[in-house]
């Protein structure tokens, strides 16, 4: 929790540019899946299609976007440091949600201005995922990692996997794999798996 929060009159963007940005910065980060929002919010303050009322009444302004992408794996990102202090500011949730979206769009710059070469800018986000992991050391090796993949892109979605590298045929996978899209976790687990063994090395 901050300490001594900021006044979310910081910023003057309305929820609806917020909200584009956001849904712009993680679409650079090749998501799978679904994006989930978490705000301290009462269940009749959340609209029929699961977004939150623009006006909500959330006590707490902290917030918790999470996502899984293609290339960096699960990511959490959450902040609580604006408050709504004057009336015609933003509420505190919506700020912060744009305090996300800018800290996105600035990690992206890291890549962009060629700082880094392999999203080291995004290690910190990384999320502690609940629920099962993947048993320890499923793969021996990143080649048998590889040939596990380019058996279920072959099996599973009919691809003609040889040409493929670990990257570019995770991304094919986890489209396919994740629980959001009715994979089974078992699967989606060995792949992220798959994905750690060969992060690193010369087939990704």
């Amino acid at each position: 929790m901050t300490p001594e929060r900021r006044s979310s009159g910081t910023f003057r963007a309305g929820w609806s540019a917020t909200l584009d940005l956001l849904l712009k910065e993680i679409e650079h980060l090749d998501p799978v899946g679904a994006v989930a929002l978490r705000v301290d919010a009462p269940p009749d303050d959340i609209r029929l299609d699961g977004m939150l009322r623009a006006r909500a009444r959330v006590d707490f302004p902290g917030v918790v976007v999470s996502f899984t992408s293609a290339s960096k794996g699960p990511l959490s990102f959450s902040t609580d440091m604006y408050e709504q202090r004057y009336y015609n500011d933003l509420p505190g949730w919506q700020a912060n949600v744009r305090a996300i979206a800018l800290s996105l769009e600035a990690l992206r710059a890291v890549d962009r201005h060629g700082a880094t070469s392999r999203g080291e800018q995004y290690v910190g986000w990384r999320q502690i995922e609940s629920g099962p992991r993947p048993a320890p050391g499923p793969f021996d090796s990143p080649d048998e990692a590889l040939r596990w993949m380019r058996d279920q892109a072959h099996a599973d979605i009919g691809l003609r996997a040889r040409d493929l590298f670990g990257e570019a045929l995770f991304r094919t996978l986890a489209r396919r794999m994740h629980p959001d899209m009715q994979g089974e976790q078992s699967a989606w687990a060995r792949l992220d798996a798959a994905r750690l063994m060969l992060k690193g090395s010369n087939l990704w």
